[in-house]
This record gives structure tokens, sequence and C-alpha cells, in this order.
């Protein structure tokens, strides 16, 4: 009973992160600070592959990705307020700690953004999540 609680607790907030989330390139004002138009950015190499990389590029992949990130968090928190039907099969176990992982990855990538005292908090918090996921993932084992 327990897990599943803290399960629909992290699944909730993270519902909501995530589609928050989605507005997150407005919110934080990707337009100004990946500007479309400047100076030419040092094209992509890739072993053989070459590709003149654009602002407009970049801009759109900054977007790319946050909808990707986006998507995965509106994912999981449907998948933790969902857990009482998956969590105690052999896929679901898997799935929890593969959640686990996911929220340990994010909080250690905080630090990328900085090392103020709210990154370390916010680190702190998915940490958290990637713990209870941790917990309930080995528990129902």
């Amino acid at each position: 009973m327990i897990p599943l609680l803290l399960l629909a607790v992290a699944g909730l907030f993270t519902l909501v992160l995530g589609s928050v989330h989605f507005f997150f390139p407005k919110l934080l004002d990707f337009e100004h600070a990946i500007p479309r138009e400047g100076s030419v950015l040092k094209p992509f190499h890739l072993g053989p592959i070459r590709y003149a990389t654009r602002r407009s590029d970049v801009h759109g992949i900054a977007w790319v990705m946050n909808h990707h990130a986006s998507f995965v968090l509106v994912s999981v928190g449907l998948a933790d307020l969902l857990a009482g039907s998956w969590l105690t099969s052999p896929a679901g176990r898997w799935l929890a700690l593969w959640i686990a992982v996911w929220w340990f990855l994010r909080a250690a990538s905080q630090l990328y953004l900085g090392k103020r005292r709210g990154d370390w908090l916010i680190l702190a918090g998915f940490g958290l999540l990637g713990l209870v996921h941790l917990a309930v993932g080995v528990a129902s084992w």
C-alpha cells in the first residue's frame, strides 16, 4: 500500500512537471537564449558526417529535446499513477528500476546548470524520486 502511495505522489508531481515542461522553451525564453540569427556556428562533425549547423538548427533541437523530455515525464507520471496494475509483474519491476535510473541521471544532470544552493536542492529532489523508484522496484521482487 505504501509503495503505491509513494508512486502516486511521485506520479502526480511528475505528470504536472511534464505538462508544464512542454512550455519551458517559452518560459525560459529560448528565443532570446538561443537566437536564430548571429555569427556562424562551427559545423557538426561526427565521423564521416558533416553538417553545416545553423543557429536555427540548435534552436530547433532544443525544442525537440525539450518535447521529448516532456513526453517521458508525462509518461512516467502516468505510469506511476497506474503502478497498481503493473508493479508486481516481472516487467513492472524492471520498469520501476529503469525509472529510478532515469531519475538518478536527471538528478546528476542538474549540475550542468550550476552548483548553487537551488541546484543542489533540485538534485536532491530528483534523487529522492530515484530512491523511491529504486526502493519500490527492489521491494517488488
